[in-house]
């Protein structure tokens, strides 16, 4: 009998929770009501006269209410605005130093015909001025 009982109980709970539920079908839309103005202020708190002042919305309580939010598919604004992603790379700056001077070789190495023309032509012309000033 007292298993009966209790889960009588229990149904007659479920009822009444679903029956105040149903009068406020969206509890957060009431929380985020209350602390609109909180949350406008900034994500972990403001300054004001000088002085920093968390929010008297605590962390916890503001990650559920977020969380209502998102889940019943509404827009949530008072998250900050994201920065930028970070350019730097990752690794041994050796290793990026080796191959960019192995980029630069190639490159030079495709060059290198002209740069031994022009060699060629300023040791020439080097010579010919020497053998002008000896005569």
């Amino acid at each position: 009998m007292s298993g009966k009982a209790a889960a009588a109980a229990a149904a007659a709970t479920a009822t009444a929770t679903a029956a105040a539920k149903g009068a406020s079908a969206y509890p957060w839309r009431e929380k985020l009501a209350k602390y609109k103005m909180e949350l406008a202020k900034g994500v972990w708190g403001y300054w004001e006269l000088g002085a920093w002042k968390p929010l008297a919305l605590s962390a916890r309580k503001r990650a559920r209410l977020r969380k209502e939010v998102l889940l019943a598919g509404e827009e949530w604004p008072y998250d900050p605005p994201r920065g930028e992603m970070r350019n730097k790379r990752k690794g041994h700056k050796c290793d990026r130093i080796a191959a960019e001077k192995r980029a630069n070789t190639a490159e030079l190495m495709k060059k290198m015909p002209e740069m031994l023309l022009d060699y060629k032509k300023r040791r020439w012309e080097k010579k010919m001025k020497e053998e002008e000033g000896k005569s």
